[in-house]
């Protein structure tokens, strides 16, 4: 664990306590894109903020890795597309499992995550962002999760054939709202992602759809890269309702590295932000809505990044901010993962 030269210096013994701690966390970052279709070895060093080298300087057990698709249009022809990319993303990502040069493995369940750390095993799991490569095929949320992957974000910037999506894309039509929230298909979608274990991100839809979700699924939801939208006004943030709604189903926030969901931009237009401001929105989480509905994603490789946690290799520096302000062990692996597996155990239990 390095100490950035913009940060608060710790003192060495702090430094090494902190250093101790988070060695023995079970560090989940829930939120990691990837290149596509051109996407380097991740085996080996690479210029990407995440890979399997990083993961190891910088302490991280394990990484939720994207099968992301960009929002097109609600054709036929466009669902084909977007649905046959999430597909070969999901296997292209489980393909990078191996022995060397480090062991790293896919995890579908819980037990299977806690065991590759207890073991020194790297752990792989996946998710899918966009319901919009779902177009409206209910069978493929099944086989999405017998390709591995554990959480489905409903929409991206754009609103889908599921639901109203935070930030419409006008240059695609959209009007403000599209369903008024969630349509019929996205209310049926999430019914069957209760069925078939897949949890509910919220990230990215619309503050009604977001809503009608937390009412609607059997399952706690969670937004698994967004903040709080009264410490920074953007719309991909959760407004306290929002938070409050969370707290209410055994729902999760995970507060997220995006400079701009944390901070005003500067007078360039550009915003700038460190661990110490991540911070202040896990602080504001844990006030609002308590320690149990609040962890931690970087969203790196898709625009996360932040002065402290550039990369996976010094996520040790955000636990030690986090220490620093008074967080204990305990408190730090309910961040980092606790509250995650709670909640994805509670998904696979009512599964069926």
């Amino acid at each position: 664990m390095t100490q950035s030269s913009d940060l608060p210096a710790i003192a060495p013994d702090a430094l090494a306590a902190y250093q101790a701690i988070h060695a023995s966390t079970l560090t989940l970052d829930t939120h990691v894109d990837i290149p596509w279709p051109a996407t380097p070895d991740p085996a080996t060093a690479t210029s990407r903020r995440v890979d399997y080298p990083k993961m190891l300087a910088g302490g991280l057990k394990g990484v939720v890795f994207i099968a992301y698709v960009p929002q097109g249009p609600r054709t036929p022809e466009g669902h084909d597309a977007a649905g046959a990319r999430a597909e070969a993303m999901l296997r292209a990502i489980a393909a990078t499992a191996g022995d060397a040069p480090m062991r790293r493995q896919l995890c579908t369940t819980p037990d299977e995550f806690e065991a590759c750390a207890a073991e020194g095993t790297l752990a792989i799991l996946l998710g899918v962002e966009n319901g919009y490569a779902m177009g409206t095929d209910l069978s493929r949320l099944a086989l999405w999760r017998s390709l591995g992957a554990i959480y489905v974000t409903v929409t991206h910037d754009g609103h889908n054939a599921l639901s109203d999506a935070a930030r419409p894309r006008a240059e695609l039509g959209d009007a403000v709202s599209l369903h008024g929230g969630l349509s019929a298909l996205g209310r049926d979608a999430i019914r069957e992602m209760n069925r078939v274990g897949l949890m509910v991100d919220v990230s990215h839809v619309a503050r009604s759809g977001m809503l009608q979700a937390a009412e609607l699924s059997r399952t706690p939801i969670v937004a698994t890269h967004a903040c709080c939208r009264t410490l920074r006004d953007h719309p991909r943030n959760l407004d306290d309702v929002q938070l409050d709604a969370l707290r209410d189903v055994g729902g999760l926030i995970q507060i997220t590295a995006m400079p701009s969901f944390l901070v005003n931009p500067g007078p360039d237009g550009t915003a700038r932000a460190s661990v110490a401001e991540m911070a202040d929105h896990v602080d504001y989480a844990v006030r609002r809505i308590g320690i149990d509905h609040v962890g931690l994603s970087s969203d790196f490789d898709g625009g996360g990044g932040v002065e402290g946690w550039q990369d996976a290799s010094t996520t040790g520096q955000l636990s030690a901010e986090l220490l620093r302000r008074g967080y204990g062990a305990r408190e730090l692996g309910l961040l980092w993962s606790g509250n995650f597996l709670r909640i994805w155990r509670a998904v696979l239990r009512a599964a069926g």
